[in-house]
């Protein structure tokens, strides 16, 4: 029964979002004959709890018939880099190792996920990126660190005319 939970679980994890991604850019790193090529996404979203911070990811995605048909599983290489980008405002009380990013990265079941914690001793966001799968997850992963900041926007440059 534990097992049917589970999978039931995981697979409502797949179908839900807590944030949003906008593309930022793509480059192709294989040319495919059929289909889509395989390429390297760079996709951006801000903390759902936090704001004040963003962060972009970059995730290979599979090409080809299987990629273009939503049936290929992306490898589980994946790269992130949060920063603070404005005054740092808690929204409301998170856990640690909460999720606060995932993307479906097979048909059902392997998603790539992003957590947060908190370095209260050096008063830092720490985001982490990974993969996981219903069965057996990947120890590939990247991290982030935003120290949290006075922010104080930095002066408007005065061009010279000429």
């Amino acid at each position: 029964m534990k097992s049917v939970f589970s999978f039931a679980s995981a697979c409502l994890l797949v179908l839900s979002g807590n944030a949003w991604a906008e593309k930022v850019g793509e480059v192709d790193t294989v040319f495919k004959l059929l289909g889509a090529n395989h390429k390297i996404v760079i996709e951006a979203f801000d903390d759902p709890k936090v704001e004040g911070v963003s962060c972009h990811l970059s995730r290979a995605k599979t090409g080809g018939i299987k990629g273009s048909l939503g049936l290929a599983e992306d490898s589980s290489d994946a790269s992130i880099a949060c920063r603070q980008v404005g005054p740092i405002r808690f929204k409301e009380a998170f856990d640690e190792g909460e999720q606060v990013f995932n993307q479906r990265t097979s048909l059902l079941f392997k998603t790539m996920q992003v957590v947060r914690f908190y370095d209260r001793k050096r008063n830092t966001l720490v985001y982490l990126v990974y993969s996981d799968k219903v069965i057996e997850g990947s120890p590939k992963n990247s991290i982030s660190t935003v120290p949290i900041q006075n922010w104080q926007p930095a002066p408007i440059p005065v061009m010279p005319q000429h």
